[in-house]
């Protein structure tokens, strides 16, 4: 199974193949392969290509079992591993995941572009476009519609650490969609929002709690507390499938901790003494209250959470 390395991207355009289980649990762990939509896409594909490997039913519930908790955040994972294992042809499967995610990228590019005025200054944290999906994208797709529906939006992306997933893949994508961009880094979000007349934050999400509390890369709790306080609209694109049917708040969501190695190095080279302790999560949650409104394939979900939500997991 061919996949594309993020991690290179942009400077190196890399396609790797991943044969086996540990291959497939090993490209989501390091992030080879990132996005929630995007790893259940490629899990669901890993599932079913393990299975026409693994003839053995007791080694294959074991490799499936290890790809499901590759990443413990992303409700995605979970929710496409369980739903290729229940089918009766897995990779027919995980080809619907696929085509599903697409359509999905399409609709909350055609709900959220209603919340975006004309000449929007936007924020954006994190990557959300296609190459984090598998289709266009959830936040940045919505960004990438409302420029080809000609409102000319001006992006700040922030750099977000420690990968740089913004810097690196969001420019990256706005770059080729012909959107204005400004690449800052994640401490600048505030001045940004005091100094840019910054209309609106838009951002994607790991797992939605069911009374709305949302995981997202680390700095996304930050970023909407400085929305909040310049009275700045703070929206979630995510589809459904990043709601989590069983958490009730955002205190029960695993947040994943990743190497000290991230934030102590950058690219081989040391950033901090070699004796340098760290905490690096990779996902903060953004309570409730601070969200303005979610943005859904089934469209813009607003307060109260708990109901809107609920209403959206009851749609098949």
């Amino acid at each position: 199974m061919a996949y594309l390395d993020q991690r290179t991207l942009p400077f190196e355009t890399r396609e790797e193949r991943a044969r086996t289980a540990d291959d497939v649990v090993d490209a989501i762990r390091t992030l080879a392969v990132r996005g929630a939509p995007c790893i259940g896409v490629f899990a669901a594909y890993g599932v079913a290509l393990v299975r026409r490997t693994l003839h053995d039913d007791a080694a294959f519930a074991q490799a499936a079992a290890r790809i499901r908790v590759a990443r413990p955040t992303a409700v995605n994972l979970a929710w496409a591993v369980d739903r290729v294992l229940a089918s009766d042809d897995m990779l027919a499967e995980a080809h619907a995941i696929h085509r599903e995610q697409e359509q999905v990228d399409a609709a909350i590019a055609t709900h959220g572009l209603e919340l975006i005025p004309q000449g929007a200054r936007i924020i954006t944290h994190c990557h959300t476009g296609g190459l984090a999906t598998g289709g266009t994208g959830t936040a940045l797709g919505v960004i990438v519609a409302a420029q080809r529906a000609g409102k000319r939006p001006r992006v700040y992306v922030d750099e977000t650490r420690p990968l740089l997933q913004g810097a690196r893949l969001t420019m990256l994508e706005l770059q080729a969609a012909g959107v204005e961009a400004l690449l800052q880094v994640d401490g600048a979000a505030g001045a940004a929002m005091a100094h840019e007349e910054i209309d609106l934050v838009i951002v994607g999400a790991d797992r939605v709690a069911r009374n709305g509390d949302t995981a997202n890369k680390i700095g996304t709790y930050a970023l909407a507390i400085l929305a909040s306080h310049h009275a700045i609209p703070f929206y979630v694109a995510a589809p459904r499938s990043s709601f989590d049917p069983v958490l009730q708040a955002g205190q029960d969501i695993a947040i994943e901790q990743r190497d000290a190695r991230e934030v102590t190095a950058f690219r081989e080279s040391a950033a901090a003494p070699e004796s340098t302790r760290v905490f690096n999560p990779a996902f903060d949650v953004t309570p409730r209250h601070l969200v303005t409104a979610f943005v859904t394939e089934r469209g813009v979900l607003r307060p109260p959470f708990p109901e809107a939500i609920d209403e959206v997991l009851r749609v098949s």
